[in-house]
């Protein structure tokens, strides 16, 4: 069975604007990302990130959109990300199990890389992020710059700190 750290993208992998990430030009790392994303690689872990884009069901933009924004996070990371799953999907169009704080492609990946739970992290920014990993018994880590009541067992300031503190156990 493999490990694998899950990974939301806004908020975490790229700048969270207040509005939806979808244009290339737009998608700008977080700092330290690409150092983050060697670091766990490094020590074993599969990288995959479960990301709701409801901007595709209100029609704001397409899914190659975010295909491309992905590519450009490959291409700054070293192909360092192993998948992406993302729900297009939003109550106000359609439900889905997909959409995050649901679990489905949660499932789906630990179905398709026989992950092992008891070992893998749910990196996010928000509670929604770390309800369905606590469901399925993934710890999780939230991106925070306060320290407000959260499920996840960790915040940190960044992905980097996040990788930190999973491969060292301690804070950065």
């Amino acid at each position: 069975m493999k490990k694998c750290i899950f990974l939301d993208r806004d908020g975490v992998l790229n700048i969270e604007r207040g509005e939806y990430t979808y244009k290339i030009e737009d998608f700008e790392l977080e700092t330290k990302v690409p150092e983050a994303l060697a670091i766990l690689k490094k020590a074993g872990y599969l990288l995959i990130i479960i990301t709701n884009q409801a901007g595709i069901a209100k029609g704001l933009y397409q899914k190659e959109e975010v295909l491309a924004c992905f590519q450009k996070l490959q291409n700054l990371s070293n192909n360092a990300i192993d998948q992406m799953y993302f729900s297009p999907h939003h109550p106000i169009k359609t439900e889905s199990l997909t959409r995050k704080p649901d679990s489905l492609m949660f499932e789906k990946a630990i179905a398709k890389y026989n992950i092992d739970l008891s070992k893998s992290w749910m990196i996010g920014d928000k509670e929604r992020d770390i309800i369905p990993a606590q469901k399925l018994g993934i710890k999780g880590i939230r991106i925070s710059s306060s320290s407000s009541e959260t499920l996840a067992e960790y915040v940190a300031k960044n992905l980097f700190d996040a990788s930190q503190y999973i491969v060292n156990g301690k804070k950065t």
